[in-house]
């Protein structure tokens, strides 16, 4: 892999981000024990999956916390140019980072709860709230989770004024008789199939922002099909919990999820195993993210590292149980196909088509 790392250069350092969070995950295990005596434990084996688990009794249940990041500047940056709200696809994405790492660990969303901070209370005037409320609702509707309720802080001095920081957090639960999915049942021979994405989804929105800074006409830069690249970069991305939902309940042999966001396609090797992963197709690369890439100058091994490049989300399912979840994606109107396998091997992903691969050190998140 290229030791450029062209997301740092746009502001997010993932190799200093990502040490951090091993340091927080250390102190974080150390309190495991913590609720013991109120009859829940957390499972250790879920330390740097995408959800914590905490078993009652013989319940699991999933909690999330996700930050949106800086996409919601792109919705302010939009509108300042063309005078179109995008703020429904900030609050619509805010949900979906949240819920889709919810169910990677097999857990469907109960409860989401808002974090909505704004850097002065002069941001709610016009249609804005409106907006974001209608698109963070709707993707509640779209997960099947209850929005409970929330914070919305004043920030002034840590927040910009025509600024707005947003998360969400939310509780899942894992069906019954079924257990968590953390990896351990991941093993050669199982088949990768990658569901699709629609776009950005909520990963590069700082890669967005400063390539806008570059173009003649910014956000409103048309791309070949003659949308604007802002436009195409506030596209609501995909809520992946419907289909998990039904493979969980078809009974299909499901060994591990990732859903695929920051640090791109290494997110292949998020399992805390020594196993080789080896995709042999690739899904089609969305339109707005041909462009992105062009225009950052990123190669094709730096825009694999660091985009979804049109793979959503992976399904890690038992050999010959691929075409289930093709079909199951299908049926919901989502694009999936068998990509790849799981070999014995050095944990590392390797991308065949495009002769590239990346090496465990690539991607260190425990």
């Amino acid at each position: 892999m290229s030791t450029r790392d062209p997301y740092a250069e746009a502001g997010v350092d993932y190799t200093t981000l990502d040490a951090a969070k091993r340091r927080a995950v250390a102190a974080a295990r150390a309190t495991s024990s913590n609720p013991a005596t109120r009859g829940a434990v957390v499972d250790d084996a879920s330390r740097g999956e995408p959800a914590t688990v905490v078993r009652v009794g013989d319940a699991s249940y999933a909690f999330v916390l996700e930050c949106l990041g800086t996409k919601s500047l792109i919705a302010r940056d939009f509108e300042a140019v063309t005078g179109v709200d995008r703020y429904d696809s900030a609050g619509y994405d805010t949900v979906a980072a949240a819920v889709n790492d919810c169910c990677c660990v097999g857990a469907l969303p109960l409860v989401v709860n808002a974090y909505f901070a704004t850097g002065a209370a002069s941001w709610y005037a016009g249609t804005r709230h409106a907006s974001l409320v209608d698109g963070f609702a709707r993707a509640c509707g779209d997960c099947g989770a209850a929005w409970g309720g929330g914070e919305s802080p004043t920030l002034s001095g840590l927040v910009v004024p025509d600024g707005i920081d947003l998360a969400a957090a939310v509780v899942g639960v894992v069906p019954a008789g079924i257990e968590p999915l953390l990896g351990g049942t991941l093993a050669a021979g199982d088949e990768i199939v990658l569901v699709s994405s629609c776009g950005l989804h909520q990963n590069g929105a700082s890669l967005v922002r400063a390539v806008a800074c570059r173009l003649e006409l910014g956000l409103a830069e048309p791309l070949a099909s003659g949308r604007l690249f802002g436009e195409a970069a506030l596209d609501s991305g995909v809520i992946y919990v419907g289909l998990v939902e039904q493979l969980l309940a078809r009974g299909v042999a499901v060994h591990y999820l990732s859903h695929i966001t920051g640090h791109g396609l290494r997110k292949l090797m998020r399992a805390d195993r020594e196993l080789t992963y080896r995709i042999e197709r690739l899904p089609e690369v969305p339109e707005l993210l041909g462009f992105l890439a062009e225009k950052a100058g990123l190669s094709a091994s730096e825009a694999y590292a660091t985009l979804n490049m049109g793979a959503g989300f992976a399904c890690y399912v038992a050999a010959g149980s691929g075409a289930q979840v093709v079909e199951a994606a299908e049926g919901l109107g989502l694009t999936a196909l068998v990509a790849g396998s799981v070999e014995p091997g050095p944990r590392r992903v390797v991308l065949e088509p495009l002769g590239i691969e990346y090496a465990a050190r690539d991607l260190q998140l425990r």
